[in-house]
């Protein structure tokens, strides 16, 4: 075996199960599947993020999720009109929908939090 073969799965944790199905679901856009007692997956492309209750979740500082995407402005253009709320860093000179570019421009990144404080990314370049 040179490598595992499957299909990707992200592990998401959530202290309230209704409320991040809803934000993962309906703000996101990510479709449900396979629900059971202790939580459900999500559909992400070629991936699959599983979404599990763990009553007393403390969420870290740190990405835990993210999305590389063709167009960043746009996609976070759709989110923020969908309710999301980017995170702004102050020295970091992000945009108004709080982009941060590199210095040579080919990179460009922005985070978010759901619900439960979980910090999620975009990227593109």
């Amino acid at each position: 075996m040179d490598r595992i073969n499957g299909k990707p799965v992200a592990f998401v944790y959530t202290t309230d199960r209704e409320r991040a199905v809803a934000y993962y679901r309906d703000t996101l856009g990510l479709t449900p599947q396979d629900p059971d007692d202790f939580g459900m997956y999500f559909e992400m492309g070629a991936a699959l993020m599983r979404l599990t209750v763990i009553p007393d979740h403390k969420p870290t500082a740190h990405p835990v999720l993210g999305w590389s995407v063709p167009d960043i402005a746009a996609t976070a253009s759709t989110l923020k009109a969908r309710g999301v709320r980017f995170a702004i860093y102050e020295g970091w000179g992000q945009d108004e929908l709080g982009i941060w570019t590199s210095p040579d421009g080919a990179s460009k990144i922005a985070f978010f939090s759901d619900p439960d404080g979980n910090v999620l990314g975009l990227s593109q370049g």
